[in-house]
């Protein structure tokens, strides 16, 4: 199941959920304020490898 990260409308906390790809957003809610609708943010990782042997992304 993947982590998602959330940020809270009400009260700006920011916070991680297991969820699974199928299930919907309308089911999170804030662990500090309770607010419903949170707002998934833009996760960013880094490639097990640490990027090395990634080839760049070519463009045609």
């Amino acid at each position: 199941m993947p982590i998602y990260e959330y940020k809270c409308k009400k009260c700006n906390e920011k916070f991680e959920a297991y969820q699974a790809i199928s299930a919907s957003d309308d089911t999170v809610k804030c662990p500090k304020c309770g607010a419903d609708h949170p707002k998934r943010q833009v996760s960013v990782f880094t490639p097990k490898n640490g990027g090395e042997n990634c080839s760049p992304i070519r463009y045609s």
